[in-house]
Parts: C-alpha cells; sequence; structure tokens
C-alpha cells in the first residue's frame, strides 16, 4: 500500500496507490507515496515535484526524477522502476546519473585543460610548448582519443615501452605528464582512482645509468660544424642554434629571444629575469659574428611579431624540438645544450680566462653564497673579450675585398721598397768600421 506524510519530515502513513485524480486534488505540503519508493513531494508553494527513495549496499538515496508538470506518473513509475532495478544489483543510481550528467573528456581534451590550468603558474616558457609537444608525439597515438576514464596501466605501459630505452630523458617525462593529466582528471571526478604510474614502472625494464651531463660536441669541431650549419638554408631553426652557440645561452632563452631586448646597434642583449633560469637579469654582449646573425633574422620577421626566431605557426615560438631534430639531421652526437659545454671546454682549454667570467657568460650562479653576495659585477666589458674570441674561433672572420686589396697594395708597396733601396749592413759591421776610422 502507499503512503502519506504529515508533512516534509513527518511519519509515512498507510494510504492507497496514486492516481492522476488523486493527485490533481493534493495541495497540502508533504511526501505521497505510490509505492516502492516513489514519493510525491508537495512543497509549501504548491510545486509538485517525483523522488524515488531506495537502498543501496546499506545506504539511503533519495533521488530526484523531476517536477510534475514534466514527468507524469506513468514515467516516474518507469524511472522508478529502473532505479531500483540498480540498486538491487548493488549498483549506486546516483553515481550512475552523475557519470551520465559529466561529459568525459578524451585524454587529448584532458591534456589540454590541465595544461592550460597549470600553464599559468610556470616560470619561463619552456615547459609550455614542450609539455604538450611530448605528449603530441608520444601519447596521443595511443591514448588521445580514449576518455580518461578508459585509460589503464597496461595501455599506459605499451606506450612507454616503445621509448623507454631508446629516448629515456624524454621518456621518463612523457610517464610524468601522463599521470598528471590522469591526476587531474580524478580530481575533477572523471575517474574513479588516480593514475597507476607507480605499478607501471614495475613493468618496464632498467634504463642505462644516466652520465649526468648532456653530450656535447668537441669544442675543436664547433667551427667545422658551424661551417656546414651555414651552409644550410635560411631558417628560424637555423639562425636561432647559430645564436646560441655563439652566444652560449640556453635553447629556452634563445627560442624566446625578442627584437625589443636587443640595443640598438646590436652590441647588447638584455634577457629578462623572468625568461632567466636562475631568476636574475643576463646581459649578452654580441660579437659581430653574432650580431650579423640577428641581422640576418630580420628577413623572417612576422610584422606584429616580436620574437626573433618565429616558428613555423605564425607568432608562436620555435620548439625545444625544432632545435634538437636539426642537429639530429646533421648526424650530431650532440645535444643543442651540450654547445655550452663545448664552450666551457674552450674557454678552459683555449685560453687564460679567469673560471668567474666564463661561468659569468654562462649565467651560472655562484655556488659560495658569500661570494656571491659581495659580488657586484657581471664582468660584461671581460665577456664582451671572451665572447668575440669565442666567436672568431667559431667562425674566423671573413676578409672583405677592400680589405685585402688594401693589404696586397701594402705588400707590394714594402716589396718596392726594399728592391729600391740599398742593402743595409749588419749593425755589427757599422760599428766595426765606424771604430776602425776613428
Amino acid at each position: 500500500m502507499g503512503f502519506k506524510t504529515g508533512g516534509l519530515d513527518g511519519i509515512l502513513q498507510p494510504m492507497g496507490k496514486l492516481t492522476p485524480a488523486m493527485i490533481k486534488d493534493l495541495t497540502e505540503p508533504g511526501r505521497y507515496s505510490d509505492g516502492e519508493g516513489l514519493l510525491l513531494q508537495i512543497s509549501p508553494s504548491g510545486g509538485k515535484s517525483w523522488l524515488m527513495r531506495v537502498q543501496v549496499n546499506g545506504r539511503r538515496r533519495d533521488i530526484g526524477l523531476g517536477e510534475l508538470r514534466h514527468v507524469s506518473l506513468r514515467d516516474a513509475r518507469l524511472e522508478a522502476a529502473a532505479i531500483k532495478k540498480l540498486a538491487k544489483s548493488g549498483i549506486d543510481p546516483l553515481e550512475e546519473r552523475r557519470k551520465v550528467e559529466i561529459v568525459i573528456p578524451t585524454f587529448e581534451q584532458a591534456a589540454k585543460r590541465a595544461h592550460a590550468e597549470m600553464v599559468k603558474g610556470w616560470k619561463n616558457g619552456k615547459h609550455t610548448k614542450q609539455w604538450i609537444k611530448t605528449l603530441e608525439l608520444y601519447a596521443y597515438p595511443k591514448l588521445g582519443k580514449l576518455r580518461v576514464d578508459q585509460i589503464e596501466g597496461p595501455i599506459i605501459r605499451d606506450v612507454l615501452a616503445e621509448i623507454w630505452l631508446d629516448i629515456p630523458e624524454t621518456a621518463r617525462r612523457v610517464r610524468q605528464r601522463i599521470g598528471t593529466v590522469l591526476d587531474w582528471s580524478y580530481a575533477n571526478g572523471f575517474r574513479a582512482s588516480e593514475a597507476p604510474m607507480r605499478s607501471i614502472s614495475k613493468g618496464l625494464p632498467r634504463q642505462p645509468r644516466k652520465t649526468g651531463h648532456f653530450a656535447a660536441l668537441p669544442h675543436a669541431e664547433v667551427p667545422a660544424f658551424m661551417k656546414r650549419l651555414r651552409a644550410r638554408g635560411l631558417s628560424s631553426s637555423r639562425l636561432a642554434l647559430e645564436a646560441l652557440i655563439l652566444t652560449a645561452v640556453r635553447s629556452g632563452e634563445v627560442r624566446g629571444a625578442r627584437w625589443s631586448e636587443l640595443d640598438d646597434d646590436l652590441t647588447l642583449w638584455t634577457i629578462p629575469a623572468e625568461r632567466m633560469k636562475a631568476g636574475a637579469e643576463h646581459a649578452v654582449p654580441l660579437s659581430a659574428q653574432a650580431a650579423d646573425v640577428f641581422r640576418q633574422a630580420q628577413v623572417l620577421r612576422i610584422k606584429g611579431c616580436d620574437l626573433i626566431f618565429p616558428g613555423a605557426t605564425s607568432g608562436s615560438a620555435l620548439s625545444d624540438m625544432a632545435l634538437l631534430e636539426l642537429v639530429r639531421g646533421m648526424d650530431l652526437p650532440a645535444t643543442v645544450h651540450g654547445f655550452r659545454s663545448s664552450f666551457r671546454d674552450w674557454a678552459a682549454e683555449e685560453t687564460d680566462v679567469p673560471r668567474e667570467i666564463a661561468e659569468a657568460a654562462l649565467a651560472h650562479t655562484l655556488e659560495n653564497k658569500v661570494e656571491a653576495a659581495y659580488r657586484r659585477t657581471d664582468f660584461l666589458a671581460k665577456r664582451r673579450d671572451l665572447m668575440k674570441a669565442w666567436a672568431d674561433f667559431c667562425l674566423p672572420p671573413v676578409k672583405t675585398r677592400s680589405r685585402l686589396q688594401a693589404e696586397r697594395k701594402n705588400a707590394s708597396a714594402v716589396r718596392a721598397s726594399e728592391v729600391a733601396a740599398p742593402p743595409r749592413q749588419p749593425r755589427r759591421t757599422v760599428v766595426r768600421q765606424i771604430v776602425q776610422g776613428s
């Protein structure tokens, strides 16, 4: 039999099953049972709506079915029967409804949303492009179109296994970023559990031991590489790599270089603190060769874009992979960052420049905090001489035609004067003759 309450929170009382006529006549606020847990609610304002009450695994669930004007008695009974069936099988109807109401994103959609939220807190632009780029290259092919609630350990392991030994450092980054996307999805209610990244690592082989250093080209081979690099067609990536080598800056610093950071005569490049790893402004003295690279970049300048080395997408910065792919394409057993080591080795082995000046050129912070506190100079003048010497080593200055002609003219004049003038006697002979004549 049905029940009627004496109010919204009153005690249920027996009553016959509801009929459309009864429902129409009911006006007193309260809950009226149709049986089997289906209740008609009448609010103090007179609004009528349906409520289904069930027990799921010992927990009471009150599930709204909609207002009477939108849901008829017949439809409410059908919906109530479906809910009761789910509850009997141990499935929480409320949780199932929430799943239906929530649109579960694909891994690609979740990655973009998670990235958009996290990028606001990142200090520099390196991660903004690289973070998504690694997922596009290595995760999207297998995971991109899958809903995040469908992604489990085995398929993540398959994604990582393909790159785990070939590019171990990148593979670890991909693992971490996949985990971040899935944890973000869990936190936003799109997954029932966090990412199973810890157990996945147990199913992957041991990676080769990392040496702790970036592969670097021996400094003696840098001039030959620069010659090969300059033989390639003009492009942002080629010019950016040339600028990186000649200035010994980091990849992100050169890829994010802006015209507004250069002085008018291209002798100084000032990188703002927010783009530096150490968080301090860095002044880079430009050699003639480095200045020439920036002049060449004028040809690639995009209207309204302040980037010196724009990427293929108008107005966007080059990706870290663009420079790495350029180096790999030239069959070079080195990394982009390794050119900083090449410069440091050259400074140590081929010059007598003090260590602190070479370290300042690399924008390295002093490990000795006391020494750092008392240092009041960035050695700009001395670094200018150092960077000129490095540039002359990498790209020996090319003599112009006018300079060659002047040197040849001077050489000819010297030879002519040597022919016209009588041969000079050795000093000792002259002295001896003077002594004999005295």
